[in-house]
């Protein structure tokens, strides 16, 4: 594991005898928090919606008729899920290469996951990242705004933003802009990851490590059809990808998927 550096902007809390690791939010996170509600909570407005996101998934009259028709919605969708690192370099070729167009395209056909990779542990903190302690908090950030914000338009949108500059994925100033773009109210992110005292979200975390754990990814990014491996971003190279790596490969194995979930 990489070696753990100080979050920038934190100021160190006093030493303290060792807490629950469910109880508390893990002290380095939890002053890193604390920072950043301080210096954001004025600042982040709503309704604003991610706008090449939500024209894919545009309910359409495809029949010509001009009488309304049940929205695609409501046919089975197909499984995508994405497991990342939200400092890693090849999570944001990932995401900007082939999940974010294939969305963009047909978001309405796909029932989208975001998960993250790491390793729970006994300690104090409750969760190891490999990039670090700032990672950790880029994850629950991430995270919480998947739970407030479920939408894929919305959540996916804001972390790829912050994957853009995920060397900076703790910063105020980055957060700051990413959520006033994708209609992140950065009360509702405050809510999550204080709520139980920062229990919330470190469930959280540690549960999307389990789940990744349990699908045995271990790489970031991996990307998941149906349940099953479908590409992989490592080192700057798409490996294990038989289907292809292209976003076109994608969304033909994500219709083909779409075609036989919803054959009458």
């Amino acid at each position: 594991m990489d070696e753990k550096q100080p979050l920038p902007y934190t100021n160190a809390p006093p030493s303290e005898a060792p807490r629950p690791r469910r109880a508390l939010l893990p002290v380095f996170l939890r002053a890193a928090v604390i920072a950043l509600l301080t210096l954001f909570v004025l600042f982040f407005p709503t309704g604003i919606e991610s706008s090449s996101l939500a024209a894919g998934d545009q309910t359409t009259d495809r029949s010509g008729d001009g009488v309304p028709h049940a929205p695609v919605a409501e046919a089975k969708r197909v499984p995508l899920e994405a497991h990342i690192m939200s400092k890693c370099p090849d999570a944001l070729d990932c995401l900007q290469l082939l999940v974010l167009p294939t969305m963009v395209e047909i978001s309405d056909r796909i029932d989208f996951k975001l998960s993250y990779i790491g390793k729970p542990t006994d300690h104090d903190d409750g969760v190891e990242c490999k990039h670090g302690e700032s990672e950790c908090l880029g994850n629950m950030i991430e995270l919480c705004a998947a739970d407030k914000y479920p939408d894929p338009k919305i959540y996916l949108g804001f972390t790829y933003c912050l994957t853009r500059q995920y060397e900076k994925i703790a910063e105020r100033h980055m957060i700051q802009d990413c959520a006033m773009e994708h209609g992140i109210d950065f009360a509702r992110i405050n809510d999550c990851l204080t709520q139980d005292d920062g229990g919330y979200v470190a469930d959280l975390l540690q549960a999307s490590f389990v789940r990744s754990a349990e699908a045995n990814v271990t790489k970031s990014c991996t990307i998941r059809l149906d349940e099953k491996v479908r590409c992989i971003r490592d080192g700057g190279e798409w490996k294990d990808c038989p289907g292809g790596s292209d976003r076109d490969s994608l969304i033909r194995d994500i219709n083909n998927l779409y075609q036989e979930l919803n054959a009458a």
